[in-house]
């Protein structure tokens, strides 16, 4: 099994039109000081550095409890002043705290796993499953049944229960607390389970 490598990147235009776009999750770029391309360039160093300790291991556990290959040999992640975090084109802004950046990055990640290439084909029959099975909840629930039950086996297994419980509390989106709910409720190892043996 290859792990892409993965490869965080500035782009000065893309940044700026974040500027515009971030206005509407309620940032104002001017009154926030918005961080200078030095500081976001910094910023990746850091990153860097801690992801290239990460990298292998994460990647490759992701690809091991899924049971889903990466199809690509290299992931670009933009990393910006500031946004609400997303898969495609993967996009992260600055935090605060390393650690959280580094767990938002493995949420994205496990989105990019699942809609790599071919992936969606092969877990058609368990993304049938999970949406019969939690047809009352909302898509964005249903999304993050499995990605949070993956996302616990990974916090479980390299960053301990304090970091998950971080994680778990921080949420303040009501979809993902909801599926939060459902996964520690179920137990995230059925929910990986149920949901990856329907995986061709």
């Amino acid at each position: 099994m290859i792990a892409p490598k993965i490869k965080f990147k500035y782009s000065w235009i893309y940044d700026k039109n974040w500027q515009e776009w971030a206005k509407v999750y309620g940032y104002n770029p001017k009154k926030d000081n918005w961080p200078s391309e030095k500081k976001i360039l910094n910023y990746i160093k850091e990153i860097k550095k801690l992801w290239d300790k990460e990298e292998k291991r994460v990647l490759e556990e992701l690809s091991k409890v899924t049971g889903l290959s990466w199809k690509e040999k290299e992931i670009t992640c933009y990393v910006v002043g500031r946004c609400r975090p997303f898969s495609d084109p993967l996009t992260i802004g600055l935090r605060k705290n390393r650690d959280s950046f580094i767990d938002v990055f493995i949420h994205e990640l496990i989105h990019q796993l699942f809609t790599q290439d071919s992936n969606m084909v092969k877990s058609k029959r368990a993304w049938q499953y999970i949406n019969k099975k939690y047809k009352k909840e909302s898509l964005t629930t249903r999304i993050h049944i499995p990605l949070h039950a993956i996302h616990t086996h990974i916090f479980n297994k390299f960053y301990g229960e304090d970091r998950l419980n971080q994680e778990m509390t921080g949420v303040k989106n009501k979809d993902y607390v909801r599926s939060w709910r459902i996964v520690n409720q179920e137990d995230y190892k059925n929910i990986i389970q149920n949901f990856t043996s329907r995986i061709s």
